[in-house]
């Protein structure tokens, strides 16, 4: 098995340093141990690893291990692995929705950790991704107006997060649609090529970026520009193939 790169994250440093130990005895590099939901965003955008381990109680963070690998996954599909000291259904009820490769309960042993690192990789290679298949359909039904409408994933301008809703905005709308729930759950079914997750509370349509200046973006058919934060901007810039100039 080929060595990984792997991202821990855990805000116990104790628990932390013993997995990064053991992973890198198997073989695989730990460049990065995340202690919250930003230090992961920030990682997961920097470095693009191979796999992650996310402790799901995450007392230092503004969120949880679960709407953290939501996020990520938005930004960079890789297996992930929880590790978490809850049994509750409910927890690991939301845990099954991001289709993790593994969900383990502490104390578990450490060469347990290596062997699901290595059956995660194996189905991978194999061609079982960690794929939500409404990924690449064109389009989605959304719960709006009290009942579910179709939706074209190509008119959709961007999604806004504000609360405990999204607002979807369409082109040639004059209002967004309002849903109930979350954006880290709903980038899912946006596909990577065309979406790009600007920050926690915004997934833009790179197809209707009509222009770009300093940190605006002025999107097709919309009056507003959106502000792009400036740990994104240069991922941005390659993800759009700006000419910059000398």
């Amino acid at each position: 098995m080929e060595s990984l790169q792997i991202l821990i994250i855990e805000d116990d440093l104790l628990t932390a340093t013993d997995l990064k130990d053991a992973l890198e005895s198997a073989g695989h590099r730990v460049p990065t141990i995340a202690r919250n939901y930003q230090e992961a965003m920030a990682a997961v955008r920097r470095q693009k690893p191979d796999m992650a381990l996310i402790d799901i109680n995450l007392e230092r963070s503004t969120a949880d291990g679960i709407t953290t690998a939501r996020d990520m996954l938005a930004i960079h599909r890789m297996p992930i692995i929880y590790l978490t000291a809850n049994s509750e259904v409910p927890t690991f009820q939301r845990a099954r929705e991001t289709n993790p490769a593994a969900y383990l309960i502490k104390p578990f042993h450490q060469n347990e950790i290596v062997f699901q690192i290595e059956l995660a990789y194996c189905n991978r290679a194999m061609g079982g991704r960690q794929t939500n298949h409404q990924e690449y359909a064109e389009s989605l039904f959304l719960p709006i107006n009290k009942g579910y409408e179709q939706v074209a994933k190509k008119d959709v301008l961007y999604l806004l997060a504000e609360g405990a809703y999204v607002k979807v905005f369409m082109l040639d709308a004059e209002k967004p649609h309002l849903l109930s729930m979350n954006l880290g759950y709903l980038a899912q079914y946006f596909p990577l090529s065309h979406f790009y997750r600007l920050s926690r509370s915004l997934l833009v349509n790179l197809n209707h970026i009509e222009r770009m200046e300093q940190n605006q973006l002025f999107m097709r058919h919309h009056p507003t520009p959106i502000s792009v934060p400036n740990n994104s901007r240069a991922d941005l810039l390659k993800k759009l193939g700006v000419i910059r100039t000398r």
